[in-house]
């Protein structure tokens, strides 16, 4: 930790702070809304075959690393002898 940190650190606990856990809110907003989540799902559908670069081609605003995490943790698919297969919407 640096000594910055520390230092803002003990100016917020001489300030009243009485805890150590992060307040919320303090990060970047997602880019991953349910309207993006049902695109992806769309082309995934079409073309069980697609890989992420492909799905960045269609959705080149979006980064390959947030895709993936759409592809996976939200719609739940896995990828099966190079299919996806799964999904939170069968």
């Amino acid at each position: 930790m640096s000594v910055g940190m520390v230092r803002k650190w003990v100016r917020a606990f001489k300030d009243g702070r009485t805890n150590v856990h992060n307040e919320g809110g303090s990060g970047r907003p997602s880019v991953i809304t349910e309207d993006l989540a049902q695109k992806v799902h769309g082309k995934v559908r079409e073309n069980r075959r697609l890989t992420i670069s492909s799905l960045s081609n269609e959705f080149p605003q979006v980064s390959k690393s947030a895709l993936h995490r759409i592809v996976t943790e939200h719609l739940h698919y896995r990828k099966l002898c190079l299919l996806w297969a799964g999904g939170r919407f069968q």
